[in-house]
């Protein structure tokens, strides 16, 4: 068994949909007393289990169960966020280091893992419905001019309208109130990636997309959301798998249609994923992208290595 590193010590396993990351998890969990927390979007909502890939059996190694947090943690209809998910990482974290486990954050939501390994304070400050009300008939230079008036000179993104207008909401937060302090910037971690060739990819999202359509109840899953009384708009909300097989039950779309654009989206986002990590590296994020030739142990060899 692999000696459990420092206090603060964590692996993050990321890579776009179908790359493999859950069973490189698990397997690594299982050599190095570890604990995987979910870096998922979607995989916190009870009764999505299909659409969003959660494979609860691959957490069954050898008969014993890997500890995993941030899976099924709310339920389908409710809306999660950023910042939800920065203070469940943050106690999962520690919880798991009360065990004594080395932590594994794992998933493909690029924002949600950059949210713990960076200063993403600004999802601390709340939403002001009301200041939104007066700033969303304004033009692009109107509100500029508003940011720029401002006392405080943030470092904002202001290439759209709408992330002017959050600007705009996070310096008037801030001008009467104060940003507790998180624990950023604290952690030693190390950032291992999956990505496979392109064309490997494309496969295996299509392999694994007939499956679940076909074998794995899919359609069933999202019908059965529905009859539980969840409103179709929230499964479209929800996206890919949830928001087309939605529009196809209640006939929006006939199936063919459905499995073909389902299929085009679910590629796109997938490239959309590895954009974002690439982002990610231009900040200076340091990612390891495991070769992808390589078997699942000696995967978790590679990492084990480098660790």
């Amino acid at each position: 068994m692999y000696k459990v590193p420092d206090k603060n010590e964590l692996v993050v396993i990321l890579g776009p949909t179908a790359s493999g990351k859950t069973n490189l998890a698990t397997g690594l969990a299982a050599q190095t007393n570890g604990a995987i927390i979910s870096a998922d979007s979607r995989q916190v909502y009870r009764g999505m289990d299909v659409g969003t890939g959660k494979d609860l059996n691959e957490y069954i190694i050898d008969g014993k169960s890997i500890p995993y947090y941030l899976i099924d943690i709310v339920n389908a209809g409710e809306k999660y966020n950023l910042a939800r998910f920065q203070a469940d990482f943050w106690e999962a974290k520690k919880e798991i280091e009360t065990m004594h486990k080395l932590p594994i954050l794992c998933g493909g939501t690029g924002l949600y893992i950059q949210s713990v390994l960076s200063d993403f304070w600004q999802t601390q400050v709340p939403e002001n419905p009301e200041l939104r009300e007066t700033l969303r008939e304004l033009t692009k230079e109107e509100l500029v001019k508003i940011s720029e008036s401002k006392t405080q000179k943030l470092n904002l993104d202001t290439s759209t309208v709408k992330r002017l207008i959050r600007g705009i909401e996070i310096q008037t937060f801030l001008e009467s109130n104060a940003i507790n302090e998180m624990p950023f910037n604290t952690m030693k971690y190390k950032i291992f990636g999956l990505n496979p060739e392109v064309e490997l990819r494309r496969n295996r999202i299509s392999k694994r997309l007939n499956e679940r359509l076909e074998k794995q109840g899919m359609i069933a899953e999202v019908e059965g959301l529905l009859a539980q009384g969840i409103s179709a708009e929230d499964l479209i909300y929800y996206g890919l798998e949830y928001k087309y097989i939605t529009l196809f039950l209640t006939k929006v779309m006939d199936y063919e249609a459905m499995c073909i654009k389902l299929e085009t989206e679910i590629h796109r986002y997938a490239k959309r994923q590895m954009t974002f990590f690439r982002s990610l590296e231009k900040k200076g994020f340091e990612i390891d992208w495991i070769p992808d030739h390589l078997t699942t142990e000696q995967k978790i060899k590679y990492v084990i290595e480098k660790i």
